[in-house]
């Protein structure tokens, strides 16, 4: 039996209960100082969380469907087929049940996944390190600098609760729930991709140990009884070994569904066949280049010494990546933790475009923060609680500022 099934969700919700009412008080503080922010300089809160920059193009995806583009002066297409379907099927589907508009019911999914976010967070660190390395964790990632971002109609709360929970899954042997979990994801965002390899890679494991406990060393020549393995006390024992596979294997051919069925109707809609949805993104200037551009992007920075400072920081931001990505290592994180970290971080910072997103892109990658929480954990309450107000304080101001700012998150 595994965790999952041993115990119910109401002992899991108050297990996590902590942690959730920590993670909401972060977040309340953070919109209080935005909706003060923005009433000081004459705009709306409201507007900012829901109806900007990638929020318009998932409520127009909700309300007329696929099929809108933007041609710019300079010969590029914006098309909203760059957008994965799930949350504005969410935002259609919570509008028809409530008189809630288009964007105010991406604002209420986003809210709700926020929660479910951050009980996947503490489920998957208390799994692995204990319940206050869980609280540590929930708290870390909600005073993230661009925390704000898990308050507003984007897709980067609904991913992350689907991923977080598809890992939970994982970590506990139920392979059917982590395949459903990892196809949804892949719905939501290009890079549910990482659930995918983080699931696949979990399962060729599993299925490796398994085959080395069970498959004798030597093969049996012709004329010799065939035996059971030695552990194996009778028939019944190995039906119920084989049928442990068959969650697995439906796990595995699940988990790609998702994504892989929105490419490829990209691909048949556009008429470029599999590949057409690389077309999309190209059009918004968006690929994988192995981080030349960004590295570009960075070097360009050194040419003035105000922005040289800016190029500093970004280094400084990369290496700290790099370097929380090599502690998860050596603290030896499960498998699918560090396979799904892994193609977040890369795919985010070997990105050509969007260099300003970067951070907000990062969030998924919530495995990287474990071990901080895992320092954060061993100090003293007092101590964890006066840092964590400070860094939660200076979070919700940057996050007023960011979002009152001109460019995009």
């Amino acid at each position: 039996m595994t965790d999952l099934a041993t115990r119910p969700a109401a002992p899991l919700l108050r297990r996590a209960a902590p942690a959730l009412l920590g993670y909401a008080a972060v977040r309340a503080l953070g919109l209080v100082v935005l909706a003060v922010w923005s009433a000081a300089r004459d705009k709306s809160a409201l507007t900012l969380l829901s109806a900007r920059w990638d929020s318009l193009w998932y409520t127009r995806v909700a309300e007329l469907g696929y099929g809108y583009e933007v041609r710019l002066p300079n010969g590029d297409i914006h098309s909203n087929l760059a957008f994965f379907p799930l949350l504005p099927w969410l935002e259609r589907g919570v509008s028809a049940v409530t008189p809630l508009s288009y964007a105010h019911a991406g604002l209420l999914v986003a809210g709700l996944a926020s929660i479910a976010a951050a009980w996947g967070i503490f489920a998957v660190a208390d799994r692995v390190y204990g319940r206050r390395v869980g609280v540590c964790a929930v708290l870390l990632w909600a005073v993230l600098p661009v925390g704000v971002v898990q308050s507003m109609a984007y897709t980067e709360s609904l991913f992350t609760a689907l991923a977080a929970w598809s890992l939970y899954a994982v970590l506990t042997g139920r392979w059917v729930t982590a395949g459903v979990l990892a196809a949804l994801a892949g719905l939501t965002r290009p890079v549910g991709l990482a659930v995918v390899a983080a699931v696949w890679a979990a399962a060729i494991v599993s299925y490796a140990r398994e085959r080395r406990h069970t498959v004798p060393h030597t093969l049996p020549r012709a004329g010799d009884s065939v035996t059971r393995p030695p552990f194996v006390r009778n028939r019944s024992e190995e039906v119920s070994g084989g049928a442990r596979a068959w969650p697995r294997a439906l796990g595995m051919l699940l988990a790609p569904l998702g994504a892989l069925g929105y490419v490829l109707w990209v691909g048949r809609r556009t008429g470029k066949g599999p590949l057409g949805y690389l077309d999309v993104q190209a059009g918004w200037r968006n690929g994988f280049d192995g981080g030349y551009a960004f590295a570009r992007f960075v070097a360009d920075k050194f040419t003035s010494f105000p922005s040289a400072l800016a190029g500093a920081g970004l280094i400084v931001g990369v290496a700290s990546i790099v370097w929380l990505y090599a502690v998860c290592v050596r603290q030896r994180q499960p498998l699918p933790l560090l396979v799904y970290a892994g193609v977040v971080t890369a795919l985010a910072l070997c990105a050509s475009s969007y260099f300003g997103s970067k951070p907000r892109l990062l969030m998924p990658a919530f495995p990287l923060l474990l071990p901080l929480a895992r320092a954060l954990a061993a100090a003293r309450t007092p101590r964890s609680a006066a840092i964590v107000g400070g860094v939660a304080a200076v979070s919700a101001v940057y996050g007023a500022f960011w979002l009152n700012g001109s460019g995009p998150p």
